[in-house]
């Protein structure tokens, strides 16, 4: 009998934790799928570009799996905060917008390093960046 009840209780404890992250997952996957998309566009484009340079590395290529594993779990970190703290709704937009821009911007540098865009492109692309800084 305990070992039902225990079956019982532990089963129903996984089942919600998984309906709450699947519920997390669903409310937000924009979000998700922004930074699933920057950080494998990046990768796959700086694979690439390794690869042009100095042959392909597994390490190199495991740690596009490391940084899309780390900011899922900051992602999901941060959503929960948002959940259980009023006010709290901009802490995703202040942490995450900044490292989906970075990574775009490495994303079109390592492809103009795999030679798939000119330099003068990637120029101009970077100057339009950055023009807020320049803006007195």
């Amino acid at each position: 009998m305990k070992t039902t009840t225990l079956l019982y209780f532990t089963t129903t404890f996984f089942a919600f934790l998984g309906s709450y992250f699947f519920n997390l997952g669903a409310d937000n996957a924009e979000q998700y799928l922004a930074v699933v998309s920057a950080v494998l566009i990046d990768g796959f484009f700086g694979v690439w570009a390794g690869t042009k340079v100095e042959g392909f590395q597994t390490k190199r290529a495991l740690k596009v799996l490391t940084t899309l594993f780390t900011w899922i779990l900051l992602l999901t970190g941060i959503l929960l905060i948002e959940k259980g703290f009023q006010g709290t709704a901009w802490l995703s937009e202040t942490i995450c917008a900044p490292f989906i821009l970075f990574q775009l911007i490495s994303a079109l540098k390592n492809a103009e390093r795999a030679g798939l865009i000119k330099n003068e492109l990637l120029t101009v692309l970077l100057s339009k960046i950055d023009k807020h800084k320049t803006v007195k």
